[in-house]
């Protein structure tokens, strides 16, 4: 097979973003596909044999048209693309999502872009999956951006109060100041996509509302966008209440990781029961990510992945 370079034009911006601080991306590529990576000027260089040069080049050019699109380019964004090549995989139809300060959220794998896709499509979407999936970040954002258009006039989060396997005894304070410490994650991404300012503002009038799942029982909720986090916590009585909720000019998006119940008897957790009878109804979408959608520290796809083969050696199903 031919070792003779491959020069693959980009732009400076993509250039910069293929390269990365200290040459860090190029790295990840070389290591990745056994290929020296080099930057000429005007794009980039690849050496090594046609096969390693052709995934090489996929990967190269997926993280170009992501910076020529006006993204930032993260090492999670790296990895994904290089996964992808390897695979043969892509985001086909993959729209970005305009919303917030953030300008635009784009979906960094086929998964995230399906889930975007039926967020669009759907009344009611599950989002099953491990942590660092972007489940539950990707529906604050779908959430955010419809209140900023007007398609709704309140963001709603919800979450059980269930203590993962710690005991944190009494919290004081109002409503909100002992709930939020199990919407953390929820916060931090409204924080991240609106601001800090636009933040307080709306949740001080009162569209953007945090809520146990106990608090929404008798409730109709109405021109809503509801995100049920961590649901694979919320029992089978609780996730029929929440679910029931939706009122007119509504869509709720439930979230959760059916590997990690903190339930006293897991088998009483409403999640899979809730997909099992709904899933395959008529506006109703379910997304299941896996660990090839971890976009956090490379290291966690790999504790997600050593856990999916110690539960199947033990003969469990999720």
């Amino acid at each position: 097979m031919s070792r003779a370079p491959e020069f693959v034009p980009l732009s400076d911006e993509a250039v910069r973003a293929v390269a990365g601080a200290n040459s860090r991306h190029a790295a990840l590529i070389e290591d990745a596909f056994g290929v020296l990576l080099e930057t000429p000027g005007g794009g980039v260089s690849l050496s090594g044999d046609a096969k390693s040069r052709g995934q090489a080049k996929k990967a190269v050019q997926a993280i170009a048209a992501r910076a020529d699109q006006g993204f930032e380019v993260v090492e999670a964004d790296v990895r994904v693309a290089i996964g992808q090549a390897r695979t043969g995989g892509g985001t086909p139809g993959a729209q970005p999502l305009p919303v917030g300060r953030r300008g635009q959220v784009a979906p960094k794998t086929p998964n995230q872009a399906r889930y975007l896709q039926a967020l669009a499509d759907c009344e009611l979407v599950f989002g099953l999956g491990p942590a660092g999936t972007g489940k539950t970040f990707l529906a604050v954002a779908y959430g955010a951006g419809m209140l900023l258009r007007g398609a709704v006039d309140r963001l709603i989060v919800s979450r059980p109060a269930v203590e993962a396997g710690e005991r944190l005894g009494f919290l004081p304070g109002d409503m909100n100041e002992k709930v939020d410490p199990y919407m953390a994650p929820v916060w931090e991404a409204l924080t991240d996509i609106l601001g800090a300012e636009q933040l307080r503002r709306r949740r001080e009038k009162g569209e953007i509302e945090v809520a146990p799942i106990a608090f929404l029982r008798g409730r109709t909720l109405s021109h809503a966008f509801v995100i049920v986090d961590e649901a694979q916590n919320a029992s089978r009585a609780q996730m029929k209440m929440v679910l029931t909720r939706l009122g007119e000019g509504s869509r709720m998006a439930v979230t959760g990781d059916p590997t990690q119940i903190d339930l006293p008897n897991p088998g009483d957790s409403g999640l899979a029961h809730a997909v099992g009878l709904l899933e395959g109804e008529k506006g109703i979408g379910v997304t299941r990510f896996g660990a090839e959608d971890v976009v956090r520290h490379p290291l966690v796809e790999r504790i997600v992945r050593a856990y999916d083969a110690d539960a199947a050696r033990r003969g469990r199903t999720v």
